[in-house]
């Protein structure tokens, strides 16, 4: 077969290692040829494109980033788009696709296969881990151990000086990484998209913790949590090209209401792009090669418009039709019966 790799939407710990095996499954068992598409579905629409070897993913298991780039877009914003995408296929002689994405790569490759016939395998990818019909994405056991990792160095500044310390965490509908760092960071409070919160209960926790002599308080909020309307004002944010707010600066204004209410001293520490970015975890390593494996597999069975998942740590197939429009929240289980024991 002659497969084409794509990464699309944004960048993600693991990309390479989940290329590499898609490559090395291909070329050792089939004997296949790989085409990596240069910056997501701009590559196909532009014929922009690299041969993919086991030579040319020699060393990339560990190496963040993604070797062929990555963009958000879709085929789908141009009227002729889809056709295009159809005509490259042919043009280069391609048997199946690999889309390796988020919520959106994923979509847009349900939509193509129900509209053009795309031979196409999707492998689940986001750190924000809210990708329904997999227990869990490649990316976010690395997300949450730099989250972690901040947090557990926080903690003895925080304490040296008396400190309340915000920490903003990537999240935008979901607070995966905010429930699950707060919790192995031992977190005072943990403010996710899925449950707005009231600052006054957030200060009345802080201020519980403090009077019982305790001398720091670390509060973990995802980037796209929101105050109960009415409690505060929420962050005025911008649009991005593709119309979605521009999210990040919810940790500063927590701190502001914190310090009026509390008294307390803040400090905000915004982890960011860090998140994204540098070595994947062993947990993630291991999770990108099954995947990939799996998504080559898959192809050579001619099973096309699925997506490779993990549940019950088995790899599983499900529709990439089962993904469009739906967000995996977070165990509110999870949230409400532990996290929260822990809170103050």
């Amino acid at each position: 077969m002659r497969i084409g790799v794509l990464t699309g939407g944004g960048d993600c710990p693991g990309l390479n290692a989940v290329i590499r095996a898609v490559v090395r499954k291909g070329s050792i068992d089939f004997d296949d040829e790989f085409v990596g598409f240069l910056d997501a579905w701009d590559g196909v629409l532009e014929k922009k494109f690299i041969e993919l070897t086991v030579g040319t993913m020699r060393g990339m298991l560990p190496r963040g980033g993604t070797i062929i780039g990555t963009r958000r877009g879709s085929p789908f914003d141009h009227a002729d788009g889809p056709q295009r995408v159809r005509d490259v296929c042919d043009e280069l002689g391609l048997d199946g696709f690999v889309v390796i994405g988020g919520n959106g790569s994923l979509s847009v490759a349900a939509e193509l296969h129900a509209q053009i016939g795309l031979p196409v395998v999707g492998v689940p990818k986001t750190i924000d881990n809210d990708i329904v019909g997999t227990d869990v994405c490649f990316g976010f056991n690395t997300a949450v151990q730099i989250a972690t990792d901040a947090i557990d160095r926080l903690h003895t500044t925080a304490e040296s000086h008396d400190r309340v310390i915000v920490v903003e965490v990537m999240g935008r509908d979901t607070g995966w990484i905010a429930t699950h760092a707060g919790i192995a960071g031992g977190a005072t409070a943990i403010l996710i998209p899925e449950r707005p919160f009231n600052i006054d209960d957030v200060a009345e926790v802080v201020t519980r913790r403090h009077s019982r002599g305790r001398y720091a308080s670390i509060v973990v909020v995802a980037e796209g949590a929101q105050p109960v309307p009415g409690t505060m004002d929420a962050p005025q944010y911008t649009l991005d090209p593709f119309g979605r707010p521009r999210l990040g600066g919810i940790s500063s204004v927590v701190a502001t209401a914190l310090a009026e209410r509390t008294g307390f001293e803040t400090r905000v520490v915004q982890i960011g792009h860090v998140q994204r970015g540098g070595t994947p975890s062993a947990f993630d390593r291991v999770l990108c090669t099954r995947l990939g494996v799996a998504a080559t597999a898959t192809l050579h069975e001619g099973v096309f418009g699925q997506m490779v998942a993990v549940r019950n740590d088995e790899i599983v197939r499900t529709p990439l039709t089962g993904v469009l429009g739906k967000t995996r929240y977070v165990d509110l289980d999870l949230y409400d019966n532990v996290a929260s024991v822990f809170f103050g």
